[in-house]
């Protein structure tokens, strides 16, 4: 299982109410979710589609790092991306 780094950068992807999937980054995992989900702060892509599940992770060694496997993971067919949240383990947030 991972483990929580304070300030170690991040790539999550939610499931959103609707089954949709949002990916980002971020340097704090358990703060980004909570702000997806409250009223302030969050995507504008998921304020409509809240709230939001927290389906997988994974560390980053740099903003740059974390970025660039945003990016992969977007462009990653719906198939493939689903496998991935399958075989996930969580980080404890």
């Amino acid at each position: 299982m991972m483990e929580k780094e304070e300030n170690s950068w991040q790539v999550y992807i939610v499931c959103c109410r609707d089954g949709t999937y949002y990916t980002g980054i971020t340097r704090n995992l358990s703060r980004r979710i909570s702000e997806h989900n409250s009223t302030k702060g969050g995507a504008r892509y998921t304020r409509s589609r809240r709230p939001v599940e927290l389906v997988y992770a994974e560390p980053a060694a740099s903003r740059s790092a974390a970025a660039k496997r945003e990016y992969q993971l977007k462009k990653m067919p719906l198939t493939r991306k689903k496998e991935l949240i399958n075989t996930a383990q969580l980080p404890l947030i």
